[in-house]
Parts: C-alpha cells; structure tokens; sequence
C-alpha cells in the first residue's frame, strides 16, 4: 500500500512563492518537463496534444506548447502565453486552435484548477473509444473512481468554445474526463498534479484494456474503492506522486530550463 503524503512526518510540502515571478516560471520550467516527459511515455501524435498552465498574474491567461513542436524539444523559453481571446501575447510561435478551445473553458469553469493536460495517448484513445467510465479493478485505478466523467459525443476536431464549454461541464469537479473518441484530458493544482494524472490514467486504461481482453475483471467493491481513492489520491497525493518522475526529467534533460 501507498505511504500517503500525510501520513509521512517531515515529507516537504508543494513549494511557495515570494513573487508572481518566481511562481511563473516554476509552472513553466514543470510545463516543459511535463511534454518532455510525455514525449517518452509515447503520448505524442503529430502536433495533436496540449498541456496548459494558468499563469498567476494574468489568471485568464494560460501556457501553452508552440503549436508544431514536439515535446520532447519543449524548453520553459519556448511556451506561449493566450490570453482570453486566444492571441498569443508572448512567445514566437502559434497555439494549436484546439488547444485554446478545449483548454480556455477548463481553466474558465474551474479557476481552482492550474493546469489541464490532454494528449491522443493510444491507450486512452482506445479506451475511449469504448464510451465508458473506468472501473476500479486496481488500486491505482481507484484514484479515479467516482472523480471522472465522460463527454459522450463526437463531432470532429474541436475547434470552437461552445464545444469547450460542453467539455467543461462534462468534467464538471472531476479530476478527470473520457473524451469519446478522442482521449483523455486531466486537471490539477498544479502541473504536476494534473501530470500525474494523465499518466496514472493512461497507464489505468491500459491494464483495463489487458485485464478484459483476458477475462473478466473483478471490481473493487465501492466501499474499499472510496477509502483506496482518498489514500492514493487525497490531499497532495497527485503532485507527491510525479516528484521522482519531475526529479529524474529535471536532472536528465537540464536544457528544458532554458
């Protein structure tokens, strides 16, 4: 069993920030190790695929990756900043149209959220494809039980706000969501939360896909799923949860600071 956060004494909280500055650019240098990251767990696919970070001076405005670059090449200097309207207002290079459509009313319907991530990762888009919630058949699959929706529709790439705001109220206070489809899309506090989530989810997907493709599963019942959901993903439980994969990304690839 998991160690949860608050259970552990002298564990160090998420990090504090003296000025607007400083916390700026800590969500962008975790913006950019989050693509990087992404881009070798394979959630790439052409230019499709979006992390976003409210910016904390600015609070409708986000970060988000240039539009046409792979992640893996993704430094905290390369981001761009939208503002409400979708106009890039620093950076050099465009936002997917996609990304502000989706992204800008997720981060208008849930100001409590910093960060939203979404990526046509192949086995969330398989399991999506299924139009259906994920069961908890294992513990780290619990983390999402009862804390995810799904958007039940398809009509095409999304390119307009409308469909962002039915996305958005699809999620509703979920940390989570099922685009049909389509893929996956995760929210946190922070980047790293939001992070971790798409992953721990992906990584859920795949073991659901595995687990019927050889049998039929057995669910956790709802009982134990609720009390399993708060140990692995109470509290700071999410950003705890991707610090060894911030540390190994950060250390490993430094040039993602520049």
């Amino acid at each position: 069993m998991i160690e949860t956060p608050g259970r552990v004494r002298n564990l160090a909280p998420p990090p504090t920030f003296a000025t607007l500055e400083e916390e700026r650019r800590h969500r962008k240098v975790h913006l950019a190790g989050a693509f990087r990251l992404f881009a070798r767990f394979g959630f790439d696919e052409g230019v499709a695929g979006h992390i976003t970070a409210r910016d904390p001076e600015h609070t409708d405005w986000f970060w988000a990756n240039p539009f046409g670059m792979h992640f893996s090449q993704i430094c905290a200097s390369d981001l761009v900043l939208v503002n409400e309207r979708g106009e890039v207002v620093e950076g050099d290079h465009p936002v997917n149209t996609s990304a502000f459509a989706i992204h800008s009313r997720i981060h208008a319907a849930r100001p409590e959220t910093v960060a939203a991530a979404h990526a046509h990762s192949i086995y969330g888009k398989a399991w999506s494809s299924l139009g259906r919630l994920l069961d908890p058949i294992t513990q780290d699959a619990c983390a999402f039980y009862q804390d995810h929706g799904l958007f039940d529709d398809y009509t095409g790439v999304v390119y307009e706000t409308s469909e962002g705001d039915r996305i958005a109220q699809a999620l509703g206070a979920g940390k989570a969501l099922i685009l049909r489809n389509h893929g996956l899309l995760t929210v946190g506090s922070s980047v790293d939360e939001a992070a971790w989530w798409f992953i721990t989810m992906e990584r859920s997907c795949h073991a659901q896909l595995l687990a019927e493709a050889a049998g039929k599963p057995v669910s956790i019942a709802h009982e134990s799923a609720l009390v399993t959901r708060d140990q692995v993903a109470g509290g700071m439980n999410g950003w705890f949860q991707y610090q060894p994969m911030w540390h190994m990304i950060s250390r490993q690839e430094p040039d993602l600071f520049d």
